[in-house]
């Protein structure tokens, strides 16, 4: 993993947009003072970042109801058009190269939906803000913690001056995970002891290196970066760990463990195999495993919390199960999180902005999360425990080359 100071590359990371596969929904808000709604306006919104889930978030944006996409950005040209003709959208509004969030933020919409890679975050959600828009974002906040504390500023100032910032973590938006968690904070398991999470997928195509690194901004590739997409254990064991430390209602103070890179002829740096224990102030340990092949494993992130008087069992495409002492059992299925979530987070973040709410609680837990996952990340690569309080102290910095590629 290539780490560097604070000098940064020819062409800033705020100059960056966010890869076709990026999958981003960037929606616009009107710059200057606090804009009324309706209860049943429609929000102007632009989309960054139209590859996979970018387009699937657009279109949820679309059906929704309450916005209107007037705005889109890309790297590529071609996708932001495609995209464009599906939502209607003119082609002198569909906005492409390293420059094109900026143009789309001068376009004037209301509100936006980030979905670019994890780099992009920082630079796009302190413009956005800067501008005077609502920002929805994916998850993770950034691939280091530079970045991961910029965008803790950009959603604080957001915050501030009344606007609307959420994290779309599906997981915190489904009732199952919600009753449950909360009947394990008050005490119906007892102490945790031990939290235990998963987190197994296929790893994403990782083809050789080309002289730039547009070839890396496409179908998820960027994954296998860390400097771009924070690397797989950052950008998709996130999803375990944040609900291991939303049980644990805390930060951990330290990490330790294990990685290597087993895939078949890697060439991004990130490693896809993890063996990670975190420790927190109280005792609790959290033991996570991550494996990132294409072995036919299939998709598991899953959080188990044994605690002494029962425990609790979460699964992302699964189940929530809870067996107490006393109170018997509670779960059920958990269904089309994926979706239903996300669906969740923008009917959710619409009712925000058109009913001026903007205590923003998902900025704190995905700021913690997001730097939790970078602790453990570190601690794997350097070989030895880190603790919290070292890794912001060093404050280090992943450079990525954008030399090349279009303005």
């Amino acid at each position: 993993m290539k780490t560097e100071s604070d000098s940064r590359a020819a062409v800033s990371r705020r100059q960056f947009i966010g890869g076709a596969a990026a999958a981003s929904a960037f929606a616009i808000v009107q710059s200057g003072a606090v804009k009324a709604y309706a209860a049943n306006s429609r929000i102007e919104c632009g989309v960054i970042g139209n590859g996979s889930r970018g387009r699937m978030i657009a279109n949820m944006v679309k059906e929704h109801g309450g916005y209107e996409i007037t705005a889109l950005a890309d790297y590529f040209p071609e996708v932001a058009e495609r995209v464009g003709e599906e939502m209607g959208v003119p082609k002198k509004r569909c906005f492409s190269g390293l420059s094109g969030y900026e143009k789309l933020l001068k376009s004037k919409v209301d509100a936006v939906f980030l979905e670019t890679p994890p780099y992009c975050f920082p630079d796009h959600t302190t413009a956005a803000v800067d501008a005077g828009c609502h920002v929805y974002m994916a998850k993770p906040l950034a691939s280091d913690v530079p970045g991961c504390l910029m965008v803790d500023a950009a959603g604080k100032k957001a915050t501030q001056s009344k606007k609307v910032f959420l994290v779309d973590f599906q997981t915190r938006t489904e009732p199952l995970y919600i009753e449950a968690i909360k009947r394990a904070h008050a005490g119906e398991l007892g102490d945790i002891a031990l939290l235990s999470t998963i987190y197994a997928d296929d790893a994403f195509n990782d083809p050789p290196l080309t002289e730039t690194i547009e070839s890396r901004l496409q179908h998820l590739t960027w994954v296998n970066d860390s400097a771009i997409g924070g690397g797989y254990f950052v950008n998709a064991g996130i999803h375990s760990i944040d609900v291991a430390l939303w049980l644990a209602n805390a930060k951990p103070v330290s990490a330790v463990g294990a990685s290597r890179a087993a895939r078949r002829d890697p060439h991004g740096d990130s490693h896809d195999i993890y063996s990670i224990t975190y420790h927190f102030e109280n005792g609790l340990l959290l033991n996570h495993r991550g494996e990132h092949l294409k072995n036919r494993h299939g998709f598991d992130s899953t959080c188990v919390a044994h605690c002494l008087d029962g425990f609790l069992e979460t699964g992302y495409s699964t189940k929530v199960r809870m067996v107490g002492k006393e109170q018997g059992e509670f779960g059920g299925e958990v269904k089309a999180l994926y979706q239903q979530g996300a669906i969740r987070n923008i009917d959710t973040f619409h009712k925000n902005v058109t009913n001026g709410v903007y205590d923003n609680p998902t900025i704190e837990p995905s700021v913690t999360a997001t730097l939790a996952t970078i602790l453990g990340r570190e601690a794997c690569r350097k070989g030895q425990l880190l603790t919290w309080d070292d890794m912001i102290k060093q404050n280090e910095r992943l450079e990525v080359n954008l030399s090349g590629l279009k303005a």
